[in-house]
């Protein structure tokens, strides 16, 4: 499986590659009031307003100074009803890597946004690169931070 691969704190993580629209650099954000600690504001894409989360802050590791390799991962994720774009800010995204073994069981009931772990994986270039945990987009959003984000009420 192909992953986008980048850092959270020390810690290495990955979206599959499938679920990233796109990759940006990062941009000022409008803050948006109100928000939990974790969604530093909403993203300007070409008139489309793109709600962002800060995934080191997510995570509860202090986020780093923006650095040449942050960037904002655009993924869809279905809210309020139907497919709404997402902003995800990672901090030293490495690229693209390969995790040819079967992933174990990492969820964590505290954060139920991480996915199963990669004991291992290598980069395109053939590197081995170390552990990795997935984070699965679809599970990022409490339905209370999902109805702040996109304005419509959850069930």
């Amino acid at each position: 499986m192909k992953v986008l691969a980048f850092h959270i704190g020390r810690e290495r993580y990955a979206l599959p590659l499938t679920a990233v629209l796109r990759v940006l650099p990062v941009a000022r954000l409008k803050a948006l009031p109100g928000a939990p600690h974790y969604v530093p504001g909403l993203l300007d894409l070409h008139g489309e307003v793109i709600p962002v989360i800060d995934l080191s802050r997510l995570a509860g590791t202090p986020p780093d100074a923006v650095r040449y390799d942050t960037r904002i991962l655009l993924v869809e994720v279905a809210a309020a009803g139907r497919l709404r774009r997402l902003g995800l800010k990672a901090e030293r995204v490495t690229g693209v890597a390969d995790i040819g073994a079967e992933l174990g069981d990492g969820g964590v009931l505290a954060a139920p946004w991480l996915g199963g772990l990669a004991a291992g994986g290598t980069e395109l270039s053939g590197r081995a690169a170390g552990m990795l945990q997935l984070i699965d987009p679809e599970r990022l959003l409490a339905p209370e931070v999902e109805a702040l984000l996109f304005g419509e009420a959850c069930a």
